[in-house]
């Protein structure tokens, strides 16, 4: 029998060691998704991650799968992609349209991230939507958008807590057009002076970009570091990163 904690009114979770094996990370259930609780759970290396049929479930999984910024690589497809300059990339100019094109994309089932069972239903819910809307209005919540002629085909969305940024989704239409976002976003935190990406838990897809897995003991420890840093709200001002590629 599975034993969880049921948060409350407060945005008081419980220590990360507290959570599960099996499922991986699954730390406690209920709450909110209100600002405060949010921004609460992610300096604590805590994310929400349900389905339209769940509670609110929280999660710390260990091992943790970051991208430190000088370990980002680049393929060869992805190396022609930037040469030919076909995608220009911008900053925070297009929230809803990124987070509503990763909600398209049918998502493994909570639980099963790195199995190879699918769900035709995606985790990112209305609510989550909603949410994530309202974490970026107040500052906290960014999203990179990829852009071929007119049209987006690209994108990413996370959080920034300091000098860490925790990605949450991202989507593409058209080659390499995400890798291109992410390559940016690379060169931006780099540029001011930032730590690294959480990416929360490892896919093949993550490895091949240079994400690797520490032990959340690992994580907590460089989130500790950075979480804290000042970083100015110029760095997240929406505008153009095309010339960083």
């Amino acid at each position: 029998m599975i034993e969880l904690f049921k948060l409350d009114h407060t945005n008081h979770f419980p220590a990360v060691d507290f959570a599960l094996g099996e499922p991986n990370g699954l730390l406690a259930f209920g709450g909110d998704l209100s600002i405060s609780r949010l921004i609460s759970a992610y300096r604590l290396g805590i994310f929400p991650w349900f389905g339209d049929e769940d509670p609110y479930l929280w999660w710390s999984p260990d091992p943790r799968c970051i991208l430190e910024l000088d370990k980002f690589h680049a393929s060869k497809s992805l190396r022609k992609s930037l040469r030919k300059g076909e995608y220009q990339v911008t900053l925070n100019t297009n929230f809803l349209g990124v987070i509503n094109q990763c909600s398209q994309i049918p998502r493994k089932a909570a639980g099963l991230r790195q199995s190879d069972q699918t769900s035709t239903q995606t985790w990112i819910t209305d609510e989550m939507v909603q949410a994530y809307i309202k974490l970026h209005e107040a500052g906290y919540a960014h999203s990179i958008e990829v852009w071929y002629e007119e049209d987006m085909v690209g994108g990413l969305y996370g959080v920034s807590v300091g000098g860490v940024f925790c990605g949450e989704s991202m989507f593409h239409s058209r080659p390499d057009a995400s890798k291109v976002g992410l390559y940016a976003l690379v060169q931006h935190m780099k540029n001011s002076n930032m730590g690294f990406i959480d990416c929360q838990m490892e896919t093949p897809h993550l490895a091949t970009l240079g994400c690797e897995t520490v032990s959340r003991d690992s994580f907590l420890k460089r989130l500790e570091q950075y979480k804290g840093r000042k970083i100015s709200p110029e760095i997240w001002r929406s505008q153009s990163l095309g010339k960083l590629i």
